[in-house]
């Protein structure tokens, strides 16, 4: 393998998009339906190692040190990256990639605002699915995907001189489980993570070459706090520094991966951390979320999980990546409030069939400053159903929707205006909403 990486930009213009980041079973673990978009130009530059990728573009990395499974190294740099900056690592769920990860969350807007790094891993065998079962993933250095992702940190901290206290994983579902694991193989790399439906680490333990443990994911595989922490301690042998923090996240209808594995979750990294299994504190930051922290009560307690009541696999929502950077400490004071805009107008455009419709809409910002990050809230007529849609990410598929911007058009400078649209079907009424709003504020409809 060369010692000179390759690095290829790729700008991301929508061509689609998803209701919201879905997830659904592939053996049967999730398949995700994402806003996504392909490269509109390319460019194969020549650079030395130390050469630093485009800002604010998805990049492709080449040649970026040992990776034995193949896998593929994105990176978003903002323009206002800090000096040493601290590294994200987002790992996509099954059947995802790296570029959907980049689309279909906020890691790069956030990013945007706080000047960090996001390195985006892409899986390339045929499953999508990281691997967190074989003998090799669960120990350091052991030659499968957590070896890569290692040295996508490595290039990252070498090419940027990147702050190796602040380097943080985070991912859903299979990029959950992923989570689990690199903390487990390299804790001395990672400083927290956070997990959205994931499993202990080690619970989906294979020996036989297969990528599923259906005793793992029925949530039936019940260990005490001591021997999962033992599993986490026997990936790196030896090792007496500090370990991760953890925050977890699990919805307790989840089908795919069974709501026990959340509470063997939570064992399992309060052992490796020392702390009592008791929460030092309860409390509900939102509807029907339980939260409870561990070894503390702050913002940065050594565990954090997070229940959603009624929710399923799907759980990943827009609004939930800032909490995740409050966990890592990368903001001063939680998540930025959003910029209240003072005036807005939307236009919507219908165009129905039998059972189906499109609809394009054009948000206007007829303030005097810009928005900075911005959701779009409206109510769709009784018996409408998304089913898809382009520049934003939708979420729920009905009722009272919110439309979140994506990472390429979160910003409206006074006067302009920015597209999105959907797909719906219907049940014979094919009206589009009458009533909007932007960031909380009430914008006027032509």
């Amino acid at each position: 393998m060369s010692d000179t990486p390759r690095i290829t930009p790729r700008r991301h213009r929508p061509s689609g998009a998803s209701v919201t980041v879905l997830l659904a079973a592939l053996l049967p673990l999730l398949v995700a339906t994402v806003l996504m978009a392909p490269a509109a130009s390319a460019r194969e530059p020549a650079p030395t190692r130390e050469e630093a990728a485009p800002t604010a573009m998805l990049t492709r990395v080449t040649d970026f040190g040992t990776n034995p499974s193949g896998l593929e190294m994105y990176l978003y740099v903002p323009d206002s990256v800090t000096p040493r900056p601290t590294v994200v690592v987002a790992v996509h769920y099954c059947t995802g990639s790296g570029p959907a990860m980049y689309t279909g969350t906020e890691y790069a807007s956030l990013a945007d605002r706080y000047g960090f790094i996001v390195v985006y891993p892409s899986v390339t065998r045929a499953s999508k699915c990281f691997d967190v079962s074989s003998p090799q993933a669960l120990r350091r250095g052991g030659g499968s995907d957590p070896v890569g992702i290692k040295s996508m940190v490595d290039w990252t901290v070498r090419t940027y001189g990147a702050d190796t206290d602040r380097v943080f994983a985070t991912g859903i579902s299979s990029g959950a489980m992923m989570t689990n694991v690199l903390l487990g193989d390299y804790p001395d790399v990672f400083a927290a993570g956070s997990a959205f439906a994931g499993v202990p680490f080690g619970c989906f333990a294979t020996t036989d070459g297969s990528e599923w443990n259906s005793a793992c994911s029925g949530g039936t595989v019940n260990r005490t706090p001591q021997a999962w922490g033992d599993l986490v301690r026997s990936a790196y042998p030896g090792y007496t520094g500090p370990r991760p923090r953890m925050q977890l996240w699990h919805g307790t209808e989840d089908d795919v991966l069974r709501y026990p594995n959340f509470g063997e979750e939570i064992e399992q990294w309060t052992n490796v951390l020392g702390v009592g299994g008791a929460p030092a504190a309860t409390d509900s930051p939102s509807a029907n979320w339980t939260r409870t922290r561990y070894g503390a009560t702050h913002d940065q307690a050594p565990v954090e999980a997070v229940s959603l009541q009624g929710v399923g696999h799907n759980l990943y929502a827009y609004g939930m990546a800032s909490r995740v950077i409050t966990f890592f400490g990368l903001d001063d004071a939680g998540p930025a409030p959003q910029p209240q805009p003072s005036g807005c107008r939307v236009a919507v455009t219908v165009n129905a069939w039998n059972t189906g419709l499109t609809a394009s809409v054009t948000v206007t910002n007829t303030g005097t400053s810009t928005v900075n990050g911005w959701q779009l809230r409206f109510t769709l007529p009784a018996g409408q159903t998304l089913t898809g849609g382009w520049g934003a990410t939708y979420t729920p598929a009905s009722g009272a929707v919110t439309a979140a911007h994506a990472p390429y058009n979160g910003t409206i400078a006074p006067g302009a205006s920015v597209s999105i649209g959907y797909q719906a079907g219907h049940s014979g009424n094919s009206a589009a909403p009458n009533a909007f709003t932007l960031n909380g504020t009430e914008c006027a409809t032509e």
